[in-house]
């Protein structure tokens, strides 16, 4: 065989090949993880903590430093007092404190105090 041509076929053997000696190896197949097994991943954990579902709450509102507030309408709330844990399932969305503002008022604490100011500031000034 010409030696050139050896030449050749081993660069282009060298480029392609991935495993050893032998035939090419695959790379490692990805395995795509869905919403549905991550679920079920969580409630498999929240019961080894054995959670306990809270009936009767409409909506759960949290207030981020930035003045937004992630709200829930109608959760599914669970809690463990005894690992001090609380999961709150559904649907989120994600509004500003002025669009909540005369039913939030009863939940705000003190450190959500700031961010009113701020809103109080922002309607006067503009």
């Amino acid at each position: 065989m010409n030696p050139e041509k050896l030449k050749q076929l081993q660069a282009k053997a060298d480029v392609v090949r991935i495993g050893g000696k032998g035939s090419a190896r695959r790379k490692r197949k990805v395995i795509h993880r869905t919403a549905t097994t991550d679920d079920k991943k969580i409630q498999f954990s929240l019961k080894k903590l054995s959670v306990n579902v809270i009936p009767g709450i409409e909506e759960v509102n949290m207030i981020k430093e930035d003045g937004q507030v992630l709200h829930f309408n109608n959760p599914k709330v669970q809690a463990s007092l005894a690992a001090n844990t609380f999961a709150i399932t559904g649907h989120a969305e994600n509004k500003q404190i002025a669009e909540m503002l005369p039913g939030i008022l009863n939940q705000l604490g003190a450190e959500s105090l700031s961010s009113l100011k701020k809103l109080a500031s922002t309607v006067a000034s503009g």
